[in-house]
């Protein structure tokens, strides 16, 4: 394969591949070059097993601890359990991996894509060859809406353009010519190429196949994008880190328990099952279950408003999301474009003013320059879906717009002949008659179009062209700021004008400046980010002029922003070895254009290791990489390429930009929720091990037993945390600053109120304990049970304590839950059946109480809630 074919001449880089123009390869040659050089495919990461899956949803630290007590408890044969541990675990393992495994099956289907056919010389004739079979050295034959099979280097060319957004993010149309161009030109200004991927637009070509497969710049960009990390989620670390704590503090009291039973002569085999006990007490087994079910309820709250997300974890670390990175092209606009700007002799309009176009639109040069648009013009829109040239697109879009008829204009102007649009004259005319006389309209770039007029249309009439200066300073203006300019004009003939002198003497009209505009809805989501403290940053491989405009109308850049707000990718060349104001300067930079793959690259890692949550939005194969460093990659589902959605862990199926606010919304709500359920279950079960603890130390009858502690663990506990985990958050979540990445789920704050939520349960435990026992002197069995129904009670009314101490004790986030209220009944039914139920009662060891001892255990319950206010109120916690 050549290097730097565009560097090349046709010539040399068609004797360099052996190949002929004219007949293309012979089918022998071509089976040996597809020998030497392998299909013309991408290699493809082999997806994830569904055992793979499987197995990932056991790798975690409280798993691990789940199957040691499972263990211990088998070991010294308390089948019961040992078997309600591994349900545990089923349990949790089976909800993951069936959300994960709809999540990929979801996404194979978005990647079903039919495979491409090229229109190859061989053999002397043109054929229809899969596209994987391509080798270097083919011809290729192209025409408009063909997709580039392969990286080609072009040998003829009839007015041909492609759109190349795919490749290097750019919404422009890119105009193919044949000249050889200088070894170090930019894959963006290679115009004498085609490149894999990109889509034809206009014209024809001729083309020949210069790499293939990884080879091409497609295939380097997905070799980079398999060899980019993709680091853990925050929750992910945070969750494993919380449970190694666990881990050290079950190990910590097995110790304890163990040496004080050993010093106080207790049987050893009594101790080593009240360790179990307080394994099962000191790990809340119902976490696993409470978070991975949250996580999937947001997976399907999301999926409602077309975002799918891929894995769980990637829900909560949205909320997590501190900037986000987002390509320019089709995700802030809508990929199509627009007219912009609109001059003509004295008089300039905006965009904003085409809504009320009944000023001007009689003014008879405004008509004839929406005249020529429509009749200069091959687009039909009445097609079912308009195709073609993007900017003719525009010109039908903006006539109807203003509210001409375009079939009425074409009935009036009959067409005559034609002279399409060539990339050396850089100029489209037609020849139309209307009644007696002829009318050529002209469009096409402002230098040639001022060169071949010698008059101007103006409110007065038609006069002499004098100030070209003035309207190229104009264009250049206009041109400067990103916009593409189109010049018009026309002229009258009495008599059919020849074809070579169609273009001469004509009478200039105006210029128009077109732009793919933003969508309309994207600004508002801007401010959305700006008050929530995140940080927009586009990057893209547009012009730095057109990003600046788009960046001002979505109010990313305030107008006349320094020039540092916007740096370009050329100025980005060692990102290693950055200055401390180099550093800075990137850090509050809001645009990056002419960016290349590696640059998006490079700068997520930047601001990775400035400790930043990155999210990055794309849909390119340009993007890949990028999307899947970043800690959260977003592709986009209609229009992403197969790359984009393969790496991403959440796909917008709507392609909508305001879609993130959705999914960051419910990250933080979701992380919120985890926080209070993981406060919720650490503070019970707190409550748990210093009862069982403190009644092993001090001789008092054990309060709970191990498999009562499993009932509380996973039954009772589990439904008011699953509630919590239901809530719909705070609704000014998205007022608030983005939590530092380091803060762990458990904050020293949060460890504070989980100490006293637990403490003031204990209180009421130890106390029901030792009054049964010491006071009453009731039987073991009996102070057990009043212990445990007191530990009941006072956990499910725990729930009320998790609001913020300035929340109304009656009204907030927590008892305006119906799911709690009714996580509340269902715990307190399924007491009863337990109650009740013979099999369940002898389970659980239970007896028959009095009322009066009832009202004993209802009175001690409540007075852990009581305590825990008084506590809160006078400013001990928050």
């Amino acid at each position: 394969m050549p290097k730097n074919p565009h560097a090349k001449s046709v010539k040399d880089v068609i004797t360099h591949l052996g190949a002929d123009a004219n007949s293309g390869l012979t089918s022998a040659e071509a089976k040996k070059r597809l020998k030497t050089f392998g299909e013309n495919t991408l290699k493809r990461k082999n997806p994830k097993s569904i055992w793979i899956i499987l197995l990932e949803q056991l790798l975690d630290p409280i798993i691990y601890i789940l199957a040691g007590a499972m263990g211990l408890a088998f070991l010294f044969n308390e089948w019961v359990e040992g078997f309600a541990v591994l349900i545990v675990i089923v349990i949790t393992a089976l909800i993951g991996f069936f959300m994960e495994w709809q999540a990929l099956r979801s996404v194979e289907a978005l990647q079903k894509i039919a495979q491409t056919v090229a229109y190859v010389l061989r053999d002397g004739s043109p054929k229809d060859l899969k596209s994987r079979f391509l080798v270097p050295g083919d011809i290729i034959l192209i025409e408009a809406g063909d997709v580039i099979p392969a990286d080609a280097r072009l040998i003829e060319n009839q007015d041909l353009a492609l759109k190349e957004a795919v490749l290097t993010g750019e919404s422009n149309q890119v105009e193919k010519k044949l000249e050889k161009l200088p070894s170090e030109t930019s894959l963006v200004e290679q115009n004498n190429m085609v490149f894999k991927g990109t889509i034809v637009e206009r014209g024809t070509a001729k083309a020949v196949v210069t790499a293939t497969g990884d080879k091409t710049h497609i295939g380097q960009i997905s070799t980079m994008t398999q060899e980019a990390r993709k680091e853990g989620t925050p929750l992910e670390k945070k969750l494993n880190k919380l449970s190694q704590k666990l881990i050290w503090l079950t190990i910590i009291l097995a110790v304890i328990i163990a040496m004080s039973g050993y010093f106080q002569g207790k049987d050893m085999l009594l101790m080593i099952e009240t360790g179990i006990a307080l394994a099962v007490a000191a790990i809340p087994e119902g976490l696993p279950i409470v978070a991975t079910i949250a996580l999937a309820r947001g997976m399907v709250r999301l999926s409602r408003k077309n975002v799918i997300i891929k894995k769980l974890e990637a829900v909560q670390t949205l909320g997590e999301t501190g900037i986000i990175c987002t390509d320019k092209t089709g995700t802030l606009t809508e990929n199509k474009m627009a007219v912009h700007k609109l001059v003509f002799h004295d008089k300039e309009f905006n965009s904003k003013d085409f809504d009320n176009p009944d000023s001007f639109k009689n003014d008879e040069v405004f008509t004839r320059i929406v005249e020529v648009g429509v009749l200069c013009n091959n687009i039909e829109p009445d097609a079912e879906k308009k195709t073609g040239d993007a900017m003719e697109i525009a010109l039908i879009d903006f006539a109807e717009k203003v509210g001409f008829n375009f079939d009425e204009i074409r009935d009036q102007y009959s067409e005559v002949l034609e002279l399409p649009f060539d990339a050396e004259r850089k100029i489209m005319a037609t020849l139309n008659k209307n009644k007696d006389k002829y009318y050529v309209f002209v469009k096409g770039a402002f230098e040639s179009v001022i060169e071949s007029s010698d008059s101007i249309l103006t409110e007065e009439g038609i006069k002499p062209l004098k100030e070209r200066e003035k309207w190229q300073e104009l264009s250049d203006k206009i041109a400067s700021e990103g916009l593409r300019v189109l010049a018009f004009a026309y002229r009258e003939s009495n008599t059919e004008p020849d074809k070579e002198n169609l273009v001469l003497q004509l009478v200039f009209i105006g210029i128009m400046g077109f732009l793919d505009p933003p969508r309309e809805d994207v600004k508002e989501a801007i401010q959305t980010y700006k008050d929530a403290g995140i940080r927009v940053v586009m990057i893209t491989g547009d012009h730095p002029g057109t990003a600046r405009k788009i960046g001002e109308e979505i109010g990313l850049l305030e107008p006349n922003s320094p020039s540092e707000s916007v740096i370009q990718g050329n100025e980005l060349t060692d990102m290693e070895n950055l200055s401390e104001g180099e550093d800075d300067r990137i850090l509050k930079a809001s645009i990056f254009a002419r960016m290349i793959p590696r640059q998006k690259l490079d700068l997520i890692d930047f601001y990775q290791a400035h400790n930043a949550i990155v999210g990055m939005l794309g849909d390119g194969v340009n993007d890949a990489p990028a999307l899947k460093k970043a800690d959260i990659g977003i592709a986009m589902g209609i229009r992403g390429t197969e790359a984009a959605k393969e790496v991403a862990d959440v796909i917008l199926m709507d392609d909508k930009f305001t879609s993130t606010e959705l999914a960051i919304r419910q990250g933080r709500n979701i992380f919120g929720n985890i926080r209070q359920f993981v406060i919720y279950l650490l503070s019970c079960n707190l409550a748990e091990i210093i009862a069982v603890a403190g009644a092993s130390i001090s001789n008092l009858p054990l309060p709970l037993l191990p498999l009562q502690i499993l009932f509380l663990n996973l039954v009772t506990d589990v439904f008011p945390a699953l509630a919590l985990g239901m809530g719909k958050g705070e609704k000014d979540i998205m007022k608030e600053q983005p939590r530092n990445p380091d803060e762990p789920i458990v904050t020293k704050k949060n460890w504070a109120s989980i100490l006293v939520y637990g403490l003031c349960i204990t209180v009421a435990v130890i106390g029901i304990t030792f009054y049964a026992s010491s006071i009453l002197k009731l039987p073991p069995n009996i102070v057990n049970n009043m212990a445990f129904y007191t530990l009941v009670l006072a956990q499910l009314l725990n729930v009320f304590n998790l609001p913020k101490r300035h929340r109304s004790f009656f009204k907030n986030e927590v008892t305006v839950n119906s799911y709690v209220w009714s996580a509340i009944a269902l715990s307190l039914l399924i007491m009863v059946v337990a109650y009740y139920v013979p099999i369940f009662k002898e389970a659980l060891s239970l007896e028959s109480l009095t009322a009066a001892q009832f009202i004993t255990v209802g009175m001690f319950g409540l007075s852990a809630l009581l305590l825990t206010q008084i506590i809160k109120r006078l400013g001990g916690i928050s």
